[in-house]
């Protein structure tokens, strides 16, 4: 275990300072539908080619130079270890949308008062599904706030500046997907506050009952009958999942807990063998993003036709990568051999079922690996 935490760190200083000393698995979401400034913030700003931030969005790039790009690697991590769902009071105002300055990364860019952030097109009153990444899954309290009449984005966002009590809230809702990828989330229908026009702010609270741990997020909105577009991101914007659009299963369909695999810039793809011809387990193994020294890989555990209760995935690196971290998944590396097996809550797959776990290594991206196996028990 000390040698894969050197070899972690080691992986961090190379990237020079991705991703700091947290790992992913430590870090649990942020809103997606209405977008968080950090998650638009990384998908404006993330090359798919080489992993690497470059910012196109001027208030993301204003973002970036004060804060670092590991705010961005660590767009999901905006939180209070100690928040114990506190707000007015606890964070001080102009420091909202970075949660204040006590959590594990500096996201004060996030704070800047401007009216260039990416933003969402929506139309006031109207039914929406909402959308909160799931990278780590907890129960808890959502609660949506949003600003008064009047708001003005290029001022210092202060707790008067929100209406007092939330438009919505929600506890334990169903979730779809995750953890440990984006696509991952919870989800849950609410209706927007009415007779509200122009810009506005969103504030989003994740208050986790099981430990005193808060995340907070900024979404910036227009009210303009809009329909969940999205502009701002890249050249020229891009759009998302129209929140009056259901994009989730309906609460009262059950969904899978495994994860779905996110969508990779770099998806090739090494099939394990399937002991038992169609009992057992498969992998699939695929890169996600690169950079000069690292990159990050994603391997996907299939059950076949009979339920998986208990896996390990082992494959072999085909050059001099080794395997620094791991997370949704014990990880173990010996040179170029790495080794990964279920976490206690992700243990059972459920037949023709999956769920993904995620890597960091250091060394050139191998898009192949060898002797991909998947055992179970």
């Amino acid at each position: 275990m000390k040698l894969l935490r050197m070899a972690a760190v080691a992986l961090f200083a190379a990237a020079a300072g991705i991703l700091a000393v947290q790992s992913p698995a430590q870090a649990h979401g942020a809103i997606q539908v209405p977008g968080s400034r950090t998650w638009f913030c990384y998908q404006d700003g993330r090359n798919p080619q080489t992993g690497a931030i470059e910012p196109k969005n001027a208030a993301c790039a204003a973002a970036v130079a004060q804060s670092g790009v590991s705010s961005l690697y660590n767009w999901f991590a905006v939180l209070r270890s100690d928040g114990a769902g506190r707000v007015n009071g606890f964070i001080p105002d102009g420091q909202l949308c970075s949660g204040g300055t006590g959590g594990p990364y500096n996201f004060s860019g996030f704070n800047l008062a401007r009216n260039d952030w990416p933003q969402t097109h929506l139309t006031a009153g109207a039914n929406v599904q909402f959308k909160y990444n799931n990278w780590a899954k907890h129960p808890g309290t959502f609660s949506l706030y949003i600003t008064k009449d009047g708001y003005d984005p290029t001022k210092p966002l202060a707790w008067n500046d929100l209406e007092p009590t939330p438009f919505d809230q929600v506890t334990n809702p169903p979730a779809n997907g995750g953890p440990g990828t984006d696509a991952g989330h919870y989800y849950w229908n609410g209706r927007l506050p009415a007779g509200k026009s122009g810009k506005h702010l969103i504030y989003s609270v994740w208050s986790r009952s099981d430990s005193q741990e808060t995340f907070y997020g900024c979404s910036d909105v227009v009210f303009d009958g809009g329909n969940g577009e999205v502009t701002g991101i890249g050249n020229g914007g891009g759009q998302s999942p129209s929140p009056s659009t259901p994009v989730s299963p309906s609460p009262s369909v059950p969904t899978s807990p495994s994860a779905s695999p996110s969508t990779s810039p770099s998806a090739s793809v090494s099939p394990s063998q399937n002991p038992g011809g169609g009992s057992g387990c498969t992998a699939m193994y695929s890169v996600t993003s690169a950079w000069s020294g690292g990159f990050q890989g994603e391997v996907m555990v299939h059950a076949g036709a009979t339920a998986v209760n208990g896996w390990k995935v082992s494959w072999t690196f085909p050059g001099n990568q080794t395997m620094a971290q791991a997370w949704s998944g014990k990880g173990t590396s010996t040179g170029s051999l790495a080794t990964v097996s279920n976490e206690s809550w992700n243990a059972t797959v459920p037949a023709n079922g999956h769920t993904t776990f995620g890597f960091l290594a250091s060394g050139a991206a191998a898009p192949q690996v060898q002797n991909l196996t998947c055992t179970t028990g």
